[in-house]
C-alpha cells in the first residue's frame, strides 16, 4: 500500500480513435521529397540504377579519420569485454562503461568542434558492427545514446546554444536516452498521455507523465522526452535526469540483452526551461521520424555483424563435425543452409552499407532505403541465427558457460538468439515498417487521386482530382508495359546482367500491381495489410538484388582475380527472384480474407475449445 502511495498510477487518458491516430501520424510525415529516392522510384515503375550505381565508397579522408578509433575499439572489445559475464550478471561493468568513454565511443558522430570524433554515418555503422560482433548489450547502449538519443536530434535540430551546452558533455560520455513509448503508446503516438504545459510567465514547461521501455533511461544523464503540448501537438524536450521530479521507477528485464539499462521513467511537475525545446513546439513526432531515417541504420549493420558471426560458427562446426562418415557440411541439408547463409550475408552487407553511404553522400532521400534495410536485414538475420542454432544442434541450445564447463568451444549461439530477436521490434517493428513503406509507396497516387477516394472531399475537388489523375495515368500506365531495348541492357554486369534486367522488369510489374490493388480495393486498401506487405517485400528483394550486384561488380573491378562476390551475388539473386515471384503470385491469389475471418472468430472467443487440455492460469 505504501508503495502505491509513493508511486501513484499516472492518470489514464482515453485512447485515440482510428481517425485521430491517422491524423497525428499523417501530420508528422515528411510530405516533401527534396531529393530522389531509389526505392520510391522503384515503386513507381522506374529503375533508377544511377542512384545506387556505381556502388558508393567511403572517401579516403573518412577512412583515415575512422582508422585510429576502429583500431582502439577492436582492441578494447577483444581485451576488455567479457560478454558471457555481462549476460550472466545482467550488468555492464563500470570499467567497461568508462573504457568506452575513454576511447570516445559515445561521441562517434559528434563533430570534432564539440569534442567528438566526427566520423561519418558509415564509419559509425561499421563501428557498431564491430561492437555487435562481441556483445549486443553494448550495441543497445551506444545506439540508444547516439542513433536516437540526444546527439543526433541535437545535431539536426538544436540551436547553436543547445549544441554548445550539451554536445561536448555527450562527447565525453554522458549517456543519453529517448523517451517516447508509454503503456498505450507504441507505434501510435496519438494516445500519448505525457503532457508539458507552458507556465504562466512563459519561462518553462511543466512536464508530467510516465515513459515505458526507455533504453538507457536507468543510467542516462540526458534524454529526449516527447510530450503533448496541445490537442494534436507533440513536442520534443531535452531533459536532465537529475532535475527534481525525474524518477527512475523501475529497471525492466528481458528475454535477451539482459544488461540493457531499460526502465520506466516518471516525470512529476518537472520544470523544463523553454530553451530546452528541440526544433519547436509541435514538431516532436516529425523530429523523431527524421532522426530515425539515419537512426534505423544501426540495426541493419548490427544484423550484418551478428550474421557474420553466425556464418563463422556454422562454417567451422560444419567442417569439423563428422556424422555418417563425413563432415555435416557435406550433407546437402546443411550445405543448402550454409550456401544461402553466405549469399545472404553478402547481400545484407551490400544493403546496409549502401544505405549508410547514401546517407553520407546526401544526394538522395533515404527514408525508404533505411526502412527497407532495417526490415529486411533484421528478418533475414533472424533466419540466419535460427539456422545456425539448427546446424549446431544441442550445442547451439546449450549456453556458452555450460559448453565451456565441459571443455567445448563456447559459441554463444543461445545468447545470440535471445539478443537478436528484439531487432525485429526495435525502432519500428517489421509490421509497422511495412505500413510505413507502403504509405510512402502510394504517396504519388494519393496526391493525384486521393480526393477521389476521400469521402469528405467536396465534388469540386473530386472533379479536379479526376482530371489531374486521368492526364497522368494516360501516360504513366502504358509506359509500365514497355521495356524493350535494341540491345541487352546492363552488359557491364556480365554474368549478373540478367538479374538487373529482372529488377528493371519487376519494378514496372510492381508499380502495375500496386496500381491494380488501388483500383480493386479502393479506400479499403489500407486495411489489406497482408497485400501491402507482399508488395513491400518485393521492393525489399529488388533493392537487395540491386545492391548485391552493384557491390559485387565494384569488388571485382578492384580485384578481378576474386570472383567470389559475383558467385555470392548470383546465388542470392537467384533465390531472391524466386521469393519475388511467390509474392507476386500471392498479391491477388491468397487466403487473406478467410484467415482474417478466423482471426476475428478467435477474438470473439468462438474457438476457445482449442485451448482445452492445458493448466488454466489466473
Amino acid at each position: 500500500m505504501t508503495d502505491l502511495l509513493a508511486h501513484p498510477e499516472p492518470p489514464r487518458t482515453q485512447l485515440a480513435t482510428e481517425q485521430e491516430a491517422r491524423e497525428v501520424a499523417e501530420a508528422a510525415r515528411e510530405k516533401d521529397w527534396q531529393a530522389p529516392s531509389f526505392v520510391r522510384e522503384l515503386f513507381e515503375g522506374s529503375f533508377r540504377l544511377d542512384l545506387v550505381h556505381p556502388y558508393p565508397e567511403m572517401s579516403p579522408a573518412d577512412v583515415e579519420r575512422a582508422r585510429p578509433f576502429m583500431e582502439r575499439l577492436e582492441r578494447f572489445l577483444r581485451e576488455r569485454v567479457d560478454s558471457d559475464r555481462i549476460d550472466r550478471e545482467g550488468k555492464i561493468p563500470a570499467d567497461v562503461l568508462q573504457g568506452l568513454r575513454d576511447i570516445g565511443a559515445f561521441g562517434i558522430k559528434i563533430p570534432e568542434e564539440y569534442g567528438g570524433l566526427g566520423l561519418s554515418q558509415t564509419g559509425y555503422t561499421h563501428a557498431i558492427g564491430l561492437v555487435t560482433s562481441i556483445d549486443g548489450n553494448l550495441t543497445a547502449l551506444l545506439s540508444a545514446a547516439q542513433s536516437i538519443g540526444v546527439p543526433t536530434p541535437l545535431k539536426l535540430f538544436g540551436t547553436p546554444e543547445q549544441k554548445r551546452k550539451y554536445l561536448p558533455r555527450l562527447a565525453r560520455g554522458a549517456v543519453s536516452a529517448f523517451a517516447l513509448t508509454e503503456a498505450n503508446v507504441g507505434s501510435d503516438p496519438a494516445a500519448m498521455s505525457t503532457t508539458a504545459v507552458l507556465s504562466s510567465d512563459g519561462s518553462h514547461y511543466v512536464l508530467n507523465g510516465e515513459k515505458l521501455w526507455c533504453t538507457n533511461g536507468t543510467i542516462a544523464e540526458l534524454m529526449v522526452v516527447m510530450a503533448r503540448t496541445g490537442p494534436k501537438k507533440i513536442t520534443a524536450f531535452i531533459v536532465e535526469a537529475d532535475w527534481p521530479g525525474v524518477e527512475v521507477v523501475q529497471r525492466l528485464h528481458f528475454m535477451g540483452l539482459r544488461a540493457i539499462e531499460n526502465g520506466i521513467i516518471r516525470f512529476t511537475d518537472v520544470k523544463v526551461p523553454v530553451e530546452n525545446v528541440l526544433w519547436g513546439e509541435g514538431k516532436g513526432l516529425k523530429l523523431a521520424l527524421i532522426t530515425l531515417n539515419t537512426g534505423r541504420l544501426t540495426l541493419p549493420a548490427s544484423a550484418v555483424a551478428a550474421s557474420k558471426r553466425c556464418l563463422e560458427i556454422a562454417r567451422r562446426w560444419s567442417a569439423e563435425r563428422v556424422q555418417w562418415g563425413q563432415p555435416i557440411g557435406k550433407h546437402d541439408a546443411i550445405a543448402q543452409k550454409i550456401g544461402r547463409m553466405a549469399a545472404e550475408v553478402f547481400a545484407m552487407e551490400a544493403v546496409a552499407d549502401l544505405a549508410s553511404l547514401m546517407a553520407d553522400q546526401g544526394r538522395t532521400d533515404i527514408r525508404l532505403e533505411a526502412a527497407l534495410a532495417k526490415m529486411w536485414n533484421t528478418e533475414i538475420g533472424w533466419r540466419i541465427v535460427d539456422d545456425t542454432l539448427q546446424i549446431k544442434g544441442g550445442r547451439g541450445f546449450e549456453t556458452a558457460d555450460s559448453l565451456r564447463s565441459r571443455g567445448e568451444r563456447p559459441d554463444p549461439v543461445e545468447r545470440m538468439m535471445r539478443d537478436f530477436r528484439i531487432n525485429l521490434i526495435f525502432e519500428g517493428s517489421s509490421e509497422i515498417m511495412r505500413l510505413f513503406i507502403a504509405r510512402e509507396a502510394v504517396d504519388t497516387h494519393l496526391k493525384l487521386a486521393g480526393d477521389l477516394i476521400d469521402p469528405k472531399a467536396p465534388l469540386a475537388r473530386k472533379i479536379r482530382a479526376a482530371l489531374r489523375s486521368g492526364a497522368y495515368y494516360a501516360f504513366w500506365y502504358p509506359k509500365l508495359w514497355l521495356g524493350w531495348s535494341p540491345m541487352p541492357r546492363y552488359g557491364e554486369f556480365g554474368a549478373l546482367a540478367g538479374h538487373l534486367r529482372y529488377v528493371d522488369r519487376s519494378s514496372r510489374r510492381l508499380a502495375r500491381s500496386l496500381f491494380h490493388c488501388m483500383i480493386r480495393f479502393g479506400p479499403k486498401l489500407e486495411k489489406r495489410q497482408a497485400v501491402l506487405g507482399r508488395l513491400v517485400e518485393i521492393g525489399a528483394e529488388l533493392l537487395a538484388i540491386t545492391a548485391a550486384c552493384s557491390r559485387a561488380l565494384a569488388m571485382v573491378r578492384k580485384d578481378p582475380s576474386n570472383q567470389g562476390p559475383v558467385e555470392l551475388a548470383d546465388v542470392f539473386a537467384r533465390q531472391a527472384r524466386r521469393r519475388v515471384e511467390d509474392r507476386f503470385a500471392a498479391v491477388f491469389d491468397n487466403d487473406d480474407v478467410a484467415t482474417y475471418a478466423v482471426a476475428q472468430q478467435v477474438l470473439r472467443n468462438e474457438h476457445t475449445w482449442l485451448e482445452q487440455g492445458m493448466v488454466r492460469l489466473g
